[in-house]
């Protein structure tokens, strides 16, 4: 499958031959449980003191020699705690017992609970292929939300990667038919209630994504847009591909990316197997992770 390549002044240059990885099927019930996976190792444990509602005395003497007793007063047998008393005359309530009042839960939430879901290595990669090969459905990346213009899907040229500015970014963008996406993205929605009190008062929109082949500037300049990220391909994950576990997000590969997925193999099985092979033959070299 070949992609033409677009300069940042959207003049075409050329064309480009595409990896195996972007002809991978789209299953979006694998993107998923990979994105559901990801997403929990964030997921905060929570839960209540594990001696919540028994740190009072609850016990009370049923027997008729036990001056502060229940017996012949016709109340059910409930453990309870002494509030007051006159005499004989006691003030009771419930406690300790989940079906009082002032009781324990029943089954409260507990701290000790694992949130975390595990993911098979072929599974995870087999995601990410997915997802990737997602982006270039132009009928998926439209039915996510995406403004596209006529000429995607295409690569974009290495010289993006060397916009320092942010300013440079959005005007690139603006000059390869992203106007209506950029404006999609920039919308954010003001939420009410709690959420306006633990940081997250706005809720922005997903824009484009830009992947570039490593370390550069683009990767610093090109987050101060509203919805827009960018990524080195090595460092792809499918949360970035899928935000919200829908397929279909509307990516930028840059020439470089896409080289470096066609030389070490990027997210296939025959990577693995490629570095269990030279990690056996050179047993004292470090191989590189992918």
């Amino acid at each position: 499958m070949k992609l033409k390549i677009l300069t940042i002044t959207n003049t075409e240059k050329g064309s480009k031959e595409l990896p195996s990885i972007f002809n991978e099927n789209v299953r979006p019930d694998v993107i998923k449980r990979a994105v559901e996976a990801q997403q929990s190792h964030r997921r905060q444990p929570y839960g209540t003191d594990p001696m919540a509602g028994q740190k009072q005395k609850g016990k009370l003497s049923r027997r008729r020699r036990d001056w502060k007793c229940s017996y012949g007063h016709g109340i059910s047998r409930v453990p309870r705690k002494i509030m007051s008393h006159r005499g004989t005359q006691f003030n009771w309530v419930g406690a300790v017992a989940p079906g009082t009042v002032g009781g324990r839960k029943a089954h409260p939430p507990k701290a000790s609970k694992q949130w975390a879901k595990s993911i098979n290595v072929r599974e995870r990669r087999f995601a990410i292929r997915s997802a990737i090969a997602a982006t270039l459905r132009k009928e998926l990346v439209k039915a996510r939300g995406h403004a596209t213009p006529g000429t995607y899907p295409f690569v974009v040229d290495n010289a993006v990667e060397a916009l320092a500015k942010t300013k440079d970014v959005e005007k690139a963008l603006l000059v390869l038919g992203f106007a209506d996406e950029l404006a999609r993205s920039s919308v954010a929605t003001r939420r009410a209630g709690i959420a306006r009190w633990r940081g997250r008062a706005e809720r922005g929109r997903i824009g484009p994504l830009f992947v570039v082949g490593g370390p550069c500037k683009l990767l610093s300049s090109a987050k101060n847009i509203p919805g827009v990220d960018a990524c080195e391909v090595s460092k792809l994950n499918v949360e970035l591909l899928a935000p919200g576990s829908h397929a279909g997000r509307l990516a930028l590969f840059s020439e470089a990316a896409i080289d470096a997925c066609s030389k070490n193999n990027l997210f296939s099985l025959q990577s693995r197997k490629a570095k269990t092979r030279n990690a056996k033959a050179n047993p004292n070299t470090k191989p590189d992770s992918v």
